[in-house]
Parts: C-alpha cells; structure tokens; sequence
C-alpha cells in the first residue's frame, strides 16, 4: 500500500517537473513585452517563480525517491529566491543597519533558523519513513523465503532489544548495572554527563548567574543567540539513543505480531515480570452459538414499556385500561361485556404468550375480581384487512362514511356531532 502511494506521488511530481520544464522553454521563446499576457495564462506572476517552482518540486522527488542532495541542490537552495525575499536583511552586514534595522535582523534571523529547523525535522521524517518502508520490504522477502527461520530471528532481536532498553532504563534510574539484587553497582547519572551535557549545564548555571547584573545586551551579537543551540538538550546524542531503540522495538513488536499468532509483546519493557504465552485451544461447536437471555421477551415487551426505547407513550395494556375507564359509570353491565372479549388482531399477535402478557396487565389496573379474557383473532395478520374490504364492498359503505376532504374542512368538531356509539 505504501509502495503504491509512493509510486503514485512520483509519477505527480515527475508529471509537475515536466510540464513546468516545457513552460520554461515556452517562455524562453517569448518576447519580453509578451511575457505578462503569456504569464497570465499559466498562474504564474514571474519566470522566477516558475524557476522557484521547478526546484521545490526537482527536491520533493528527490526525496520521495530516496536520492541524496547533490552539490547542485544545495547550490540552488541557498540562491533561493524566496529565502533573499523573506529575510533581506540576513545578509547585510550589522554596521550598514540602523537600531531598528539590527533588531528586525535578529528577528529575521531567529526565523530562519525556526524555519531551517522545521525543514530538517522534516526531511529526518521522511528519511526514517523511508527507511522503515525499506526495511519493511527487506523483511518480507526474508519471510517469503524461509517464513520459521524468519520468525525466529525476529524473536532474537526483539529479545536483544528488550535487553538493550531495559538496561538502559536502568542506568537512567539507578546509574549502573545491577548486581544481581537489584542493588545498583555504579555511579549515578549525575556523576556521568557527557561533556555535552557538562558544557549545557555550565551554559545555564552561567545564565542564572548572569541575571540582575547591569544592563541586559543578551542579543546584541549574532554569536549570543548560538548559544540557545549549546543550550538545547537536541544536541545530546545519548539521549536519541534510546529512542532509536524503541522505536525499533515498537516495529518488531508490530511485525511480530503480523507473522506469530502466539506472539504476546511486553507490557512494560524494563520489568523482571516474564509474560506468559495464552495456550491455543482447538474451535469448537460453543465458539459459534449466541446465547440469548433476557433479550427473549425484553424485545416484545416494548409494546408494554414505549420508554424503554425512548418513546413517550401508554403501552398497550394502559390504553386498554384508560378505554374501559372512560365509559360511563353507570354501564357497568357494558364494561364487563367489554372486559370479557378484549379482541387482538395484527402480527405482533404471533408472540408467545402475549396474550396471557396482556391480560396480566389489564387486571393489575381494574378491580380485582373484573372479569378479563383476551381473544386473539383466527388470522392475525390478514383478518383486519379481510373486514376492513369486506366493509368497503358493502351497499352501506358510502351512507355510512365521509370523505377526507370533508373531515379537513370541517374538522373533528364536526364528526362528535354524529354521537358515534359503541354496541355489541
């Protein structure tokens, strides 16, 4: 995937070289008062800019190809003509400039090298990239070949590696190798520094020292703000050393767990705590069933608890009772009448036991001794159809009904006026 990325990418900037090529002998062809009206075409503003374009895009497929800089490209990036356009005062000498003029070159100054800085993170970046991609591609070679020796070498170094760290870790912590007891056997780490690290630690004593005496000129010269540099711990090599390491160990790790199915990585590298290999066991008929629990009659009980899903309404059993409830009191006949043949109809019928679900609900609402049966219909899911076409065929289907327009002309208001009755 990332070898067709990278292949895709070059053939873009080898496409982009070409054509800001051709536009540059185009433009040597044009004469000098044409070149505005030819520029405005192409985007461009000036052929410096084509020039600039050119080698950006000659040095991002250099890098993309993995190619060392040559004498030519460093020759053109310092004659960039951006970089004369950003900081025109960098090459000026300091008794040529005013006050103001000395504090936008420190300013400039300090820019540029924020900047260089970025631009060479960012091609280290790109070159480790590079390079893990390539030791990917060498990897899988080897584990085409011989896949179990492969695995094993591999093995070996991850084990080397977590040696490697874990002494490190080590040092760090208690400035020597142990002697067996977890008792440090050396010197700590302040009495070991580098003398990188002595002349860092010299600068910033100095610094502290320094400060509340006089006047502060820090800056003043170019060779002050070299010492940030001296200051900084990018410059101690004893510290990328470590991160090297892990960052290995970390790919090995990753690889290793792409090829060895047993493979489990080290939770915490530097620990005496040895991790032990899960057993395989073979599949059998339990690793593909689903268990079902409560989810059996939680799915239709929806019906009765709306809330459960989040719906603010009556379940089916309230409803039931707040009809019964609105009849008139004195039909207490009718209400028993009722309650004796409670009719269901419609698929979710078809649950086991919904019935019996039903009714359970109604009678914790009604008073006790009510008597309450549930009825389902013969075909739940055709029969309303069935009576509803049946009614619609009937003579007395058009005396008996009124259109929709009627009802959102007149609206509800008018249809109570009809004193609709319920008889058995």
């Amino acid at each position: 995937m990332a070898e067709a990325k990278r292949s895709s990418r070059i053939n873009e900037l080898e496409n982009e070289l070409n054509g800001l090529e051709f536009l540059l002998r185009q433009l040597e062809q044009v004469q000098e008062g044409d070149i505005p009206s030819f520029l405005s075409e192409t985007g461009y503003v000036s052929k410096q800019e084509i020039e600039s374009a050119l080698m950006k895009v000659t040095q991002s497929l250099r890098k993309t190809k993995g190619e060392p800089k040559g004498d030519q490209a460093e020759i053109e990036e310092k004659n960039d003509p951006l970089t004369s356009e950003k900081f025109p005062l960098i090459d000026i000498p300091d008794n040529m400039l005013t006050a103001e003029q000395l504090k936008e070159k420190r300013k400039q100054l300090f820019l540029k090298t924020t900047s260089e800085g970025r631009q060479r993170a960012k091609q280290k970046r790109h070159e480790e990239e590079l390079e893990r991609e390539r030791r990917n591609q060498e990897d899988e070679v080897k584990r085409l070949e011989n896949p179990e020796l492969y695995v094993e070498q591999l093995q070996v170094k991850y084990k080397e590696l977590c040696e490697k760290v874990e002494q490190r870790k080590r040092l760090k912590t208690n400035g020597g190798p142990t002697n067996g007891n977890n008792i440090s056997g050396g010197v700590g780490r302040g009495e070991r520094l580098s003398a990188t690290q002595r002349e860092r630690m010299r600068l910033l004593t100095t610094a502290a020292f320094d400060r509340g005496k006089g006047e502060d000129t820090f800056g003043a010269k170019d060779e002050d703000w070299q010492l940030y540099k001296l200051m900084s711990k990018d410059n101690d090599d004893e510290d990328e050393g470590p991160n090297e390491d892990e960052s290995e160990l970390a790919r090995l790790s990753s690889r290793l767990q792409e090829v060895d199915p047993t493979f489990v990585p080290k939770l915490d590298v530097g620990t005496s705590q040895s991790t032990e290999v899960p057993r395989l066991r073979p599949l059998t008929k339990e690793d593909f069933q689903i268990v079902f629990g409560v989810e059996r009659f939680r799915c239709p009980e929806i019906l009765f608890r709306p809330n459960w899903i989040g719906i603010d309404q009556a379940g089916l059993d309230e409803m039931a009772g707040v009809s019964i409830r609105r009849l008139p009191s004195h039909h207490q006949e009718l209400e028993s009448r009722l309650t004796s043949s409670i009719f269901v109809t419609g698929g979710s019928c078809l649950f086991p036991g919904i019935n019996e679900r039903l009714e359970a609900g109604i009678r914790m609402i009604r008073p006790c001794g009510s008597p309450i049966k549930v009825v389902k219909a013969l075909d739940p899911i055709l029969d309303a159809w069935r009576g509803a076409s049946a009614y619609a065929a009937s003579s007395q289907f058009f005396t008996q009904t009124f259109s929709k327009m009627d009802y959102y002309e007149k609206g509800e208001d008018w249809l109570r006026g009809y004193e609709l009755r319920y008889t058995l």
